[in-house]
């Protein structure tokens, strides 16, 4: 009888073991693991997240402003002329009336040479006339009704100066225009013309100012019309003068 061999083929493993179902976790268990995976997941996030934010943060003494391209000393002149302009147009002026001085603010005039307001008055007294705008009908009436008496003005030891806030370039074409003998004094920022009340958002009140020798303000006539500006002006001068 032969014996029974050891070769043959390997014994089966039960399917029963491979085919049972996973164990499913109590539900405290299963909600603990999952908390901790969503932790895992956010706590990488944030790292990725801080990682990334302190390769983009600027090093140690580096500041946004130094990042930025010198420019050459031409532009750079440029813009402190520009920045103190600036400043220089943002001074503020306290409003004067009746027996206050001449305010002190340096201007243009027509040729765009600084005046010193408040230098105006030393040896004369002032008539400033205010017109909206420069070379308009109605301010023209005004003007020329200065230009016309302008000899009595000085014979009475008064100087005549129309105040506005055209540039000094448009104030020359209409002087030359209209043959205007007074000077033209430029106020873009309309700062004198604020501290005299004449100041209305972005306009000029039609007005004008008598002040004495030595500065006071003794005469307003504020709203005034083109044509009797010259005579009214003319008529306190010569009233003060009886």
């Amino acid at each position: 009888m032969a014996e029974p061999t050891l070769d043959g083929p390997a014994p089966r493993r039960s399917s029963r073991i491979s085919s049972q179902p996973k164990a499913d976790l109590p539900p405290a268990l299963a909600k603990s693991a999952t908390k901790k995976a969503a932790g895992a997941k956010a706590t990488g996030a944030k790292g990725a997240g801080t990682k990334r934010a302190a390769e983009e943060q600027p090093e140690e003494g580096e500041s946004e402003t130094s990042k930025k391209v010198k420019l050459p000393a031409a532009e750079e002149s440029a813009v402190e002329a520009v920045e103190t302009a600036a400043a220089e147009s943002s001074t503020e002026l306290k409003p004067i009336d009746i027996g206050d001085a001449i305010p002190a603010l340096v201007l243009k005039n027509e040729k765009g040479e600084d005046v010193d307001t408040s230098s105006l008055t030393t040896e004369k007294g002032v008539v400033l006339f205010l017109v909206p705008k420069a070379d308009t009908p109605g301010c023209t009436n005004q003007a020329c009704g200065f230009r016309d008496v302008w000899g009595e003005f000085m014979t009475h030891n008064f100087d005549v100066y129309c105040l506005s806030a055209d540039t000094p370039a448009a104030q020359t074409k209409w002087q030359t225009k209209k043959q205007l003998p007074y000077q033209l004094l430029s106020d873009p920022t309309r700062t004198l013309i604020g501290a005299l009340g004449a100041a209305d958002g972005k306009k000029t009140k039609r007005s004008h100012f008598v002040f004495e020798k030595g500065g006071k303000l003794v005469d307003i006539k504020m709203p005034v019309k083109p044509v009797d500006s010259p005579r009214l002006a003319l008529e306190f001068i010569k009233g003060m003068n009886q």
